[in-house]
């Protein structure tokens, strides 16, 4: 076997069997021949990414899938983020989520409507913040905008042990029973109330009431930690190389690994993102790296969104427009493996994350796992071929063996 590797991470791709479809997962539903391919001619098996123990969010098992023991290395979201937005934490500083959403109702009976604002825009979201750091005028803390509704706040002297809810985990709900609590969260509340008090009224909203679209009317706080302390990729593997991200968080986690975060033009982050530049570009750096990370968040947002169709979509464009040309280059040169698997599952009826294994097929098959015909890549079937692998972190021993 050569040596190029390459992930392909379809975010939250995998899911429970649904009612509507005929009682198939997405995957199932799903046209999707170059997936399937690989499932009959690779290995393919299951994977338990996130351990038990913890919350299975996107940074945690993006850390696993590249090798990173989690419990070891992870401080919370937000300081990967920031480091691909280009913000340098001091050792005393927190980093903090700050999603821009959109709530209806006052005081108990407030709820959660959208946690993405109604996919507020990057400079809506930019007009907002700059109004909530005037309010903020010497409290400490500074904003900075980052892509549509996801931003962040930073907390120099912080405290990062304030328990907080993910907004996505709480579509529909009162938001009352998840505000922050303990230490800490009296600086989260009052700048999420202040929030309200500057968004309400604010030119961006009223615009966007006017346009029939949900109004980003306050911040979420959550996510918090300082800088984590990592070895990078190249010192544990002496490989170099690169990631295709959309999303911050996992460009940051590229960051920190010493990976070379590539921008791809009309990546987006959500079901109508680059997915066909996004293969192009990664495959243009295997010619000059070793390694290629390639994330997709599109089946996440689909799950979140509680869209099957959309689900659906979004894995046969990954299959038809990314994997098509990869698995070209791995016929046409021979020097390449590829590991394709979802972060966690993003179930449609769940509309958040699961923790729960998650189906993994490499192509092709790495020494130590075995080949089973005829299979496609399903829950059912990778549950089927009886390769179990309890750790994500096992993944990038198999692909670079």
């Amino acid at each position: 076997m050569g040596s190029k590797y390459l992930i392909l991470i379809g975010d939250g791709m995998a899911d429970w069997p649904i009612g509507e479809i005929g009682n198939r997962t997405p995957l199932e539903a799903a046209v999707k021949p170059n997936m399937d391919f690989m499932a009959s001619n690779g290995a393919l098996g299951m994977v338990q990414v996130v351990p038990k123990e913890m919350y299975p969010g996107s940074d945690v098992s993006n850390l696993s899938i590249l090798g990173y023991d989690p419990a070891a290395v992870y401080t919370g979201r937000s300081p990967l983020e920031a480091a691909s937005m280009g913000i340098e934490l001091g050792s005393d500083d927190v980093a903090v989520r700050c999603n821009v959403v959109s709530l209806r109702n006052e005081g108990a009976d407030t709820e959660m409507v959208d946690f993405s604002g109604g996919h507020i825009s990057t400079a809506e979201s930019a007009q907002l913040l700059a109004s909530l750091q005037e309010r903020m005028e010497g409290k400490g803390v500074r904003f900075h905008a980052g892509v549509s509704y996801r931003h962040l706040m930073v907390w120099p002297g912080g405290i990062d042990t304030v328990e907080n809810t993910p907004p996505h985990d709480i579509m529909g709900k009162r938001v009352a029973d998840y505000l922050p609590k303990g230490e800490g969260s009296e600086l989260f509340l009052t700048v999420m109330e202040a929030s309200r008090e500057v968004f309400a009224d604010h030119p961006v909203n009223r615009k966007r009431v006017a346009e029939g679209k949900l109004p980003g009317n306050s911040v979420w706080l959550w996510g918090q930690g300082k800088a984590p302390r990592m070895a990078t990729f190249r010192q544990r593997f002496g490989l170099a190389g690169s990631v295709v991200a959309a999303v911050d968080l996992i460009k940051g986690i590229g960051i920190y690994a010493g990976l070379e975060v590539i921008e791809v033009p009309g990546a987006t982050g959500y079901t109508d993102t680059n997915y066909r530049g996004k293969a192009e570009y990664a495959l243009k750096e295997l010619d000059r790296k070793d390694f290629v990370l390639i994330h997709v968040e599109a089946p996440d947002e689909a799950g979140h969104n509680g869209s099957v169709e959309e689900k659906i979509r979004a894995i046969e464009r990954i299959d038809a427009e990314m994997l098509g040309p990869i698995l070209g280059r791995v016929r046409e040169k021979g020097d390449l493996r590829v590991l394709l698997l979802p972060d966690h599952p993003t179930p449609v009826a769940l509309r958040t994350h699961a923790q729960e294994p998650v189906p993994f097929v490499f192509y092709p098959a790495p020494a130590g796992l075995s080949t089973k015909q005829g299979s496609r890549y399903t829950e059912a079937d990778a549950r089927a071929a009886g390769q179990m692998l309890e750790r994500g972190t096992l993944l990038i021993e198999y692909l670079l063996t």
